[in-house]
Protein backbone atom coordinates (compact mmCIF):
# COMPACT_ATOMS: atom_id res chain seq x y z
CA UNK A 1 0.00 0.00 0.00
CA UNK A 2 1.30 3.59 -0.95
CA UNK A 3 0.87 6.31 1.91
CA UNK A 4 -0.71 8.87 1.44
CA UNK A 5 1.41 12.19 2.21
CA UNK A 6 -0.03 15.44 1.84
CA UNK A 7 2.36 18.34 0.45
CA UNK A 8 1.94 21.85 1.69
CA UNK A 9 1.38 24.27 -1.62
CA UNK A 10 2.17 27.31 -1.94
CA UNK A 11 -0.25 30.84 -2.60
CA UNK A 12 1.08 33.10 -5.00
CA UNK A 13 -0.49 36.59 -4.16
CA UNK A 14 0.01 38.14 -6.82
CA UNK A 15 -1.55 36.15 -9.06
CA UNK A 16 -3.86 34.51 -6.98
CA UNK A 17 -3.07 30.75 -7.29
CA UNK A 18 -1.95 27.68 -5.96
CA UNK A 19 1.63 26.33 -6.92
CA UNK A 20 3.69 23.74 -6.05
CA UNK A 21 7.14 22.61 -7.88
CA UNK A 22 7.19 19.57 -9.71
CA UNK A 23 10.16 18.25 -7.59
CA UNK A 24 8.78 17.54 -4.77
CA UNK A 25 5.84 15.69 -5.97
CA UNK A 26 8.26 13.55 -8.04
CA UNK A 27 10.37 12.50 -4.82
CA UNK A 28 7.58 11.19 -3.04
CA UNK A 29 6.09 9.58 -6.16
CA UNK A 30 9.54 8.22 -6.89
CA UNK A 31 10.18 6.73 -3.11
CA UNK A 32 6.57 5.15 -3.19
CA UNK A 33 4.25 7.21 -1.96
CA UNK A 34 0.87 8.95 -2.86
CA UNK A 35 0.85 12.76 -2.88
CA UNK A 36 -2.07 15.45 -2.17
CA UNK A 37 -1.41 18.71 -2.26
CA UNK A 38 -3.05 20.71 0.52
CA UNK A 39 -4.03 24.28 -0.59
CA UNK A 40 -3.36 26.95 2.34
CA UNK A 41 -6.42 28.11 4.27
CA UNK A 42 -7.66 29.89 7.24
CA UNK A 43 -10.62 27.14 8.35
CA UNK A 44 -9.05 24.85 11.23
CA UNK A 45 -12.01 22.43 10.41
CA UNK A 46 -10.42 21.72 6.78
CA UNK A 47 -6.91 21.58 8.71
CA UNK A 48 -8.48 18.98 10.93
CA UNK A 49 -10.07 16.78 7.43
CA UNK A 50 -6.31 17.44 5.56
CA UNK A 51 -5.00 15.40 8.58
CA UNK A 52 -7.70 12.76 9.25
CA UNK A 53 -7.00 11.38 5.65
CA UNK A 54 -3.22 12.36 5.47
CA UNK A 55 -0.55 9.29 6.54
CA UNK A 56 2.21 11.88 6.69
CA UNK A 57 2.94 16.00 5.65
CA UNK A 58 5.55 17.49 3.70
CA UNK A 59 6.46 21.01 4.26
CA UNK A 60 7.86 22.18 1.42
CA UNK A 61 10.01 25.26 0.86
CA UNK A 62 8.98 29.08 0.28
CA UNK A 63 9.38 32.87 1.57
CA UNK A 64 10.39 34.10 4.57
CA UNK A 65 8.12 33.49 7.96
CA UNK A 66 6.32 36.79 9.84
CA UNK A 67 8.78 37.10 12.91
CA UNK A 68 5.27 38.48 14.52
CA UNK A 69 4.97 34.34 15.11
CA UNK A 70 7.98 34.25 17.42
CA UNK A 71 7.84 37.70 18.93
CA UNK A 72 9.77 39.90 17.58
CA UNK A 73 9.60 43.04 14.95
CA UNK A 74 10.25 43.10 12.07
CA UNK A 75 13.87 43.49 10.19
CA UNK A 76 15.12 45.62 7.89
CA UNK A 77 15.96 42.21 5.79
CA UNK A 78 13.34 40.42 6.18
CA UNK A 79 11.48 39.61 2.57
CA UNK A 80 7.78 39.16 1.42
CA UNK A 81 5.75 37.27 3.74
CA UNK A 82 2.70 35.56 2.41
CA UNK A 83 0.03 35.91 5.47
CA UNK A 84 -2.06 33.31 4.63
CA UNK A 85 0.64 30.78 3.73
CA UNK A 86 2.07 31.16 7.59
CA UNK A 87 -1.58 31.30 9.68
CA UNK A 88 -2.33 27.17 7.30
CA UNK A 89 1.22 25.74 7.84
CA UNK A 90 2.01 26.95 11.43
CA UNK A 91 -1.45 25.82 12.50
CA UNK A 92 -1.01 22.34 10.23
CA UNK A 93 2.33 22.18 12.02
CA UNK A 94 1.06 22.43 15.98
CA UNK A 95 -1.12 19.70 14.85
CA UNK A 96 0.68 17.52 13.24
CA UNK A 97 3.25 17.43 16.33
CA UNK A 98 0.21 17.57 18.38
CA UNK A 99 -0.73 14.19 16.68
CA UNK A 100 2.91 12.80 15.94
CA UNK A 101 1.95 12.53 12.87
CA UNK A 102 5.45 11.77 10.02
CA UNK A 103 6.66 14.76 8.72
CA UNK A 104 9.87 16.38 6.68
CA UNK A 105 10.04 19.89 6.72
CA UNK A 106 12.18 21.63 3.56
CA UNK A 107 13.88 24.75 4.30
CA UNK A 108 11.05 26.73 4.94
CA UNK A 109 9.12 24.08 5.97
CA UNK A 110 12.09 23.13 8.50
CA UNK A 111 11.48 26.51 9.65
CA UNK A 112 8.27 26.37 9.93
CA UNK A 113 8.33 22.95 12.38
CA UNK A 114 10.58 24.75 14.58
CA UNK A 115 8.74 28.06 15.42
CA UNK A 116 5.38 25.73 15.66
CA UNK A 117 7.00 23.89 18.42
CA UNK A 118 7.77 27.73 20.18
CA UNK A 119 11.27 28.08 18.61
CA UNK A 120 12.75 31.11 17.17
CA UNK A 121 14.79 31.63 13.98
CA UNK A 122 17.47 34.46 12.57
CA UNK A 123 15.13 36.73 10.26
CA UNK A 124 18.46 37.53 8.63
CA UNK A 125 21.74 35.14 8.68
CA UNK A 126 24.77 37.08 8.93
CA UNK A 127 27.71 34.91 9.15
CA UNK A 128 31.06 34.26 7.38
CA UNK A 129 29.87 31.71 4.18
CA UNK A 130 27.20 32.03 1.73
CA UNK A 131 23.56 30.66 2.10
CA UNK A 132 21.85 31.40 -1.20
CA UNK A 133 23.92 29.86 -3.54
CA UNK A 134 24.46 30.87 -6.95
CA UNK A 135 24.79 27.82 -8.57
CA UNK A 136 22.42 25.66 -9.90
CA UNK A 137 19.77 23.59 -7.74
CA UNK A 138 21.05 20.29 -7.73
CA UNK A 139 24.42 21.50 -7.04
CA UNK A 140 25.80 20.68 -3.84
CA UNK A 141 27.42 24.35 -2.28
CA UNK A 142 28.65 23.71 1.70
CA UNK A 143 29.25 20.87 4.16
CA UNK A 144 26.65 19.95 6.77
CA UNK A 145 28.01 17.87 10.15
CA UNK A 146 25.32 15.35 11.23
CA UNK A 147 25.17 14.44 14.39
CA UNK A 148 25.40 10.52 15.98
CA UNK A 149 22.86 9.04 17.07
CA UNK A 150 20.20 11.18 15.63
CA UNK A 151 17.18 10.31 13.65
CA UNK A 152 18.97 12.30 10.85
CA UNK A 153 22.33 9.96 11.27
CA UNK A 154 20.44 6.82 11.26
CA UNK A 155 18.53 7.54 8.14
CA UNK A 156 21.39 8.89 5.75
CA UNK A 157 24.41 6.93 7.51
CA UNK A 158 27.42 9.89 6.89
CA UNK A 159 28.21 12.02 9.57
CA UNK A 160 29.24 14.72 6.80
CA UNK A 161 27.51 15.46 3.68
CA UNK A 162 27.34 18.13 0.87
CA UNK A 163 24.16 20.22 -0.11
CA UNK A 164 22.22 22.81 -1.42
CA UNK A 165 21.23 26.48 0.08
CA UNK A 166 18.54 28.32 -1.23
CA UNK A 167 17.28 30.09 2.62
CA UNK A 168 18.52 33.46 4.36
CA UNK A 169 16.27 33.06 7.22
CA UNK A 170 17.35 30.01 9.66
CA UNK A 171 16.60 28.24 13.09
CA UNK A 172 18.19 30.70 15.80
CA UNK A 173 16.87 28.89 19.03
CA UNK A 174 15.01 25.29 18.94
CA UNK A 175 11.76 24.93 19.93
CA UNK A 176 10.18 22.87 22.53
CA UNK A 177 11.20 19.32 21.96
CA UNK A 178 13.22 19.96 18.94
CA UNK A 179 16.88 18.77 18.98
CA UNK A 180 19.43 20.09 16.41
CA UNK A 181 20.60 17.10 14.30
CA UNK A 182 23.11 19.02 11.73
CA UNK A 183 25.09 22.14 11.70
CA UNK A 184 26.95 24.13 9.01
CA UNK A 185 30.61 24.64 9.01
CA UNK A 186 29.83 28.61 10.74
CA UNK A 187 27.54 27.00 12.76
CA UNK A 188 24.19 27.68 11.02
CA UNK A 189 21.65 24.96 12.00
CA UNK A 190 20.42 22.62 9.13
CA UNK A 191 18.53 19.75 10.49
CA UNK A 192 16.47 20.20 13.63
CA UNK A 193 14.25 16.70 14.52
CA UNK A 194 11.62 15.80 17.40
CA UNK A 195 12.97 14.46 20.30
CA UNK A 196 9.45 13.04 21.43
CA UNK A 197 7.77 11.95 17.91
CA UNK A 198 8.88 9.25 15.78
CA UNK A 199 9.32 11.42 12.88
CA UNK A 200 9.78 14.82 12.75
CA UNK A 201 12.74 15.93 10.77
CA UNK A 202 13.38 19.37 9.58
CA UNK A 203 16.27 20.17 6.55
CA UNK A 204 17.31 23.64 5.89
CA UNK A 205 18.22 22.33 2.01
CA UNK A 206 16.38 21.41 -0.73
CA UNK A 207 16.73 17.44 -1.01
CA UNK A 208 14.10 17.62 -3.46
CA UNK A 209 16.52 19.21 -6.30
CA UNK A 210 19.37 17.17 -5.25
CA UNK A 211 18.70 13.53 -6.57
CA UNK A 212 21.70 12.06 -5.08
CA UNK A 213 21.39 8.78 -2.57
CA UNK A 214 21.38 10.55 0.85
CA UNK A 215 18.32 12.73 -0.47
CA UNK A 216 16.76 9.90 -1.71
CA UNK A 217 17.47 8.03 2.09
CA UNK A 218 15.49 11.10 3.22
CA UNK A 219 11.86 10.83 1.11
CA UNK A 220 12.10 7.16 1.42
CA UNK A 221 12.25 7.45 5.39
CA UNK A 222 9.44 9.50 5.66
CA UNK A 223 7.35 7.31 3.41
CA UNK A 224 8.24 3.97 5.41
CA UNK A 225 7.06 6.17 8.79
CA UNK A 226 3.82 7.30 6.78
CA UNK A 227 3.14 3.57 5.55
CA UNK A 228 3.67 2.53 9.68
CA UNK A 229 0.99 5.16 10.45
CA UNK A 230 -1.02 3.87 8.31
CA UNK A 231 -1.43 0.43 9.38
CA UNK A 232 -1.45 1.10 12.79
CA UNK A 233 -4.56 3.64 12.54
Amino acid sequence: MRPLIGICSNYNLENEEYCLRNYYVESLLGAGASVILLPPVNDEDIIEQYLTFCHGVLFSGGGDIDPYYWGELPGPELGEINPRRDYFELKLAAKVIARKLPALGICRGCQVLNVAAGGTLFQDINTTMAHQQKAPRNYPFHDIAIKPDTLLSGIINENKIRVNSFHHQAVEHPGAGMYVSALAPDGIIEAIESQEVPFILGVQWHPECMGDKSSEQLFTALVRAAKENAINR
